[in-house]
């Protein structure tokens, strides 16, 4: 337990230095150790990622044992912080959804705010800033302070700069360490980093900025969600390809 609280408190830290905090998002124990072994001190699950090699749909519908076994494997391949994309929490109370997480080693997790069970919009804001100030309150209760990233769907859902900021400063203050507006465009980046004054976590995407420039827009932290795997994958695809041809396969790698 001491070495997941100083694991927590060291990736806590990681984001408040000068430099762009980059977190590789992995599915497997073989990704997390390749990743590691270049270099990065933290690593994150991406939901997707997880339920598509597992062979189960996404959106907070996978089986719960599943999903954090799937995860605990990707944590013991590794000895650097964790966190876990835990969707919207799979319908679990804030103390159980926190000692499946502190049981896999997580020393983090992604809570989102979609209300995937109820129609598919925002859960009501209010609830929202209830629910993570119950993860974050049980999280502290067993001693390891995980560090939560609160995702805003605001953008995903058609929404508008006014209600991701409102759910952005309301997250904080119910004890988010770090905000996550998925799929903002630039300039909102940058207005949730000036009027929230704290880490901001933002989607990497190939047609988006690049790290560097989202660095200048004052972002603080940057993950992949299933980017990763869906590009491992494709070059699978294209090894299967070349294959049925009965070419060299790896000569697609």
């Amino acid at each position: 337990m001491a070495d997941q609280r100083e694991l927590a408190r060291a990736f806590r830290a990681m984001h408040h230095t000068d430099d762009i905090l980059v977190i590789p998002n992995v599915w497997d124990a073989t990704s997390a150790a390749i990743f590691v072994q270049a270099g990065f001190g933290a690593l994150a699950t991406p939901s997707a990622g997880i339920s598509a090699m597992l062979g189960l749909p996404d959106a907070d519908t996978g089986p719960v044992d599943e999903m954090f076994a799937a995860a605990g494997r990707v944590i013991r391949a590794v000895d650097v912080p964790v966190t876990v994309d835990a969707e919207a929490g799979y319908q679990l109370e804030a103390a159980e959804l926190v000692d499946r997480l502190l049981a896999i080693g997580a020393v983090g997790c992604n809570i989102e705010d979609t209300a995937h069970h109820t129609g598919g919009g925002l859960v009501p804001i209010d609830e929202q800033v209830t629910r993570l100030a119950s993860i974050k309150e049980a999280a502290i209760a067993r001693g390891v302070e995980l560090v939560l990233n609160a995702r805003v769907d605001t953008f995903a859902r058609g929404g508008v700069l006014e209600d991701a900021l409102e759910r952005a400063q309301a997250y904080m203050a119910a004890g988010a360490d770090c905000v996550y507006p998925i799929t903002a465009p630039p300039d909102a980046l940058g207005a949730i980093v000036a009027e929230t004054k704290a880490p901001v976590n933002a989607g990497y995407r190939p047609d988006g900025p690049s790290i560097a420039e989202l660095a200048a827009l004052g972002v603080r932290r940057v993950t992949f969600g299933p980017g990763l795997y869906r590009a491992a994958m494709k070059s699978v695809e294209a090894m299967a390809t070349r294959l049925t041809r009965h070419d060299n396969p790896y000569e697609a790698v």
